[in-house]
């Protein structure tokens, strides 16, 4: 399934679908679970170890550092982005809300409302990789290592319209 092109102001995301700005540390159980769903379903090249020890922190260590947005169905998370400063440094997508237009609305928010023009990638997630190549995302530069020297390189991608 290909992800159709996001225009910038293609207006608001799907009528049963809420984007709503901040999640506190009350909301961060329900993040970890969506993280842990959509790593599961998109993550197969991430070593457990490695996994386990990002799952760890992203509580503690990566979701406070960023302005994150929760997407809601009914009052529920079923996905969200973090940013910061012009990046997405996050998006993630709860397995069960995958290809149901999460994932764009979010992306669609960011790009929107937070000024994102930027984005890491890992080469190794194709989907990730042509998810954002459709919404108009180019690869600028990589990077052999991720942002802890783990061997997951990344790749560089800026909003290209």
């Amino acid at each position: 399934m290909t992800t159709p092109a996001l225009e910038p102001d293609r207006g608001p995301e799907p009528l049963d679908l809420t984007v709503r700005p901040g999640a506190g540390p009350e909301e961060y159980p329900r993040l970890v679970e969506i993280w842990r769903s959509a790593v599961d379903a998109t993550h197969d090249f991430l070593a457990e170890d490695d996994r386990a020890r990002i799952e760890e922190r992203l509580a503690s260590a990566y979701l406070p550092h960023v302005r994150v947005l929760v997407a809601e169905r009914a009052g529920r998370a079923v996905g969200f982005a973090g940013v910061s400063e012009g990046s997405l440094e996050m998006l993630f997508v709860d397995a069960d809300a995958r290809g149901s237009g999460v994932g764009r609305a979010l992306l669609a928010h960011v790009v929107d409302r937070c000024g994102v023009t930027t984005v890491d990638v890992n080469e190794q997630n194709a989907q990730a990789l042509g998810f954002y190549e459709h919404a108009g995302f180019t690869v600028m530069g990589r990077s052999p290592v991720d942002d802890e020297g783990r061997p997951y390189p990344l790749l560089h991608l800026t909003l290209s319209r």
